[in-house]
């Protein structure tokens, strides 16, 4: 309803503080109305007076701001072979981490009971315990059905298919849990970061594997299983590489973190993933700068057909092979600049991650709190 304590608080959420007459104004609603809602969100500390009055030559009106303190949120970011923990107010801003080597292959149990050990870690340090806790926001390695909280079928995740992440979760920490698989969460923050002008964007993450988070008219984009963005499996023409999936010459086998450090392992040099690769090129051997660059093309190449289809405004790349520099994004830019149509490229711009490893942390974080600030949730709240 336009009239609850939850739409009001949404016309408060940006930041602006407001007397009770402008929000009288603004919503239409008599004062009294304002009152009561305005009251309501007192009482759970969603919002809280601001720190100046504002006066216009008579007794000073008090304006109310959004409170990002009213809560924090839980966020996770989990990898093949690394995690990334934080706690974060209902701004995002970042209040505690943690990142971690954690082996997703240990099982759904193990991983997540080393993600709540370290929340506990975290809380005590920021000061704060699970009574302040809104939400947790948990990123995943594979395919997720984000309604169920339910991995689906992941292939670099033994153990955790149809494994249900929210109940495990949520029964431990007494708040709703939201998952999604880690490329949207990356996609989330990067929107988060960019603003308005990033309304369609792709993230792509290249790391162990490859995959694609999409955000169109600023809202991401799921698809009708959850199953969005999945490049990684698109066929790159000429190569007979066979991937894990069963298939012929995917993305992912080609161009991966995984398939370079193979490669070079093939040629004598010690690469266990795309993080050995890094360091190669960081290093400058010449063989794993040439990987990469090619990698950046054959990414370009699939990226190319989805901006003539697409035409997003923004490509972010992220993930591991991230960290090489302009190598992978060269190789990017080569192909899509050559291959896609000049009233698509236009205006596209193609940059690394603005975020870096805390991308994730921060879409998780987005994700909880856009549930928890909804106007149905917020009504609910103050019910209570």
């Amino acid at each position: 309803m336009a009239d609850s304590p939850g739409a009001l608080l949404s016309i408060l959420r940006d930041g602006q503080a407001r007397t009770r007459a402008e929000l009288v104004q603004l919503t239409g609603l008599a004062r009294s109305t304002v009152s009561q809602r305005l009251d309501a969100l007192l009482l759970q500390r969603w919002i809280v007076p601001a720190e100046d009055t504002i006066s216009s030559g008579g007794r000073p009106s008090t304006a109310f701001a959004f409170n990002p303190l009213a809560r924090i949120v839980l966020a996770a970011d989990l990898g093949v072979t690394h995690a990334h923990l934080a706690i974060t107010d209902l701004h995002g801003a970042i209040l505690a981490e943690h990142a971690g080597d954690l082996a997703i292959d240990q099982g759904p149990e193990p991983c997540l009971g080393w993600l709540l050990e370290n929340f506990t870690k975290l809380l005590a340090e920021c000061g704060h315990g699970l009574a302040d806790v809104c939400g947790l926001g948990v990123g995943l390695p594979g395919p997720v059905d984000h309604q169920s909280g339910r991995p689906v079928n992941p292939p670099l995740m033994p153990g955790w298919d149809g494994f249900s992440v929210t109940t495990w979760l949520g029964s431990r920490i007494s708040a709703p849990v939201l998952v999604d698989n880690d490329v949207n969460i990356m996609a989330l923050g990067e929107h988060t970061a960019a603003g308005p002008q990033a309304g369609h964007l792709l993230f792509a993450k290249v790391g162990t594997g490859i995959g694609c988070g999409i955000i169109a008219d600023d809202r991401l984009h799921r698809g009708a299983r959850g199953a969005a963005g999945d490049i990684g499996h698109i066929g790159v023409p000429g190569s007979d590489v066979v991937c894990r999936c069963g298939n012929i010459g995917c993305l992912e086998a080609v161009a991966g973190g995984g398939a370079l450090a193979a490669r070079l392992r093939g040629e004598g040099l010690q690469t266990a993933d795309a993080r050995d690769v890094v360091r190669l090129v960081r290093a400058g051997d010449t063989r794993a700068i040439r990987l990469v660059r090619q990698s950046g093309r054959e990414l370009g190449l699939v990226l190319a057909s989805i901006v003539n289809f697409f035409n997003p405004s923004q490509i972010v790349i992220g993930g591991d092979l991230a960290d090489a520099g302009e190598h992978l994004i060269a190789g990017v830019r080569e192909v899509i600049y050559g291959r896609s149509l000049p009233l698509a490229t236009q205006r596209l711009d193609i940059r690394p991650s603005a975020l870096g490893a805390r991308a994730g942390v921060t879409g998780a974080a987005a994700m909880v709190v856009d549930h928890v600030l909804a106007p149905d949730a917020v009504d609910q709240s103050v019910q209570r």
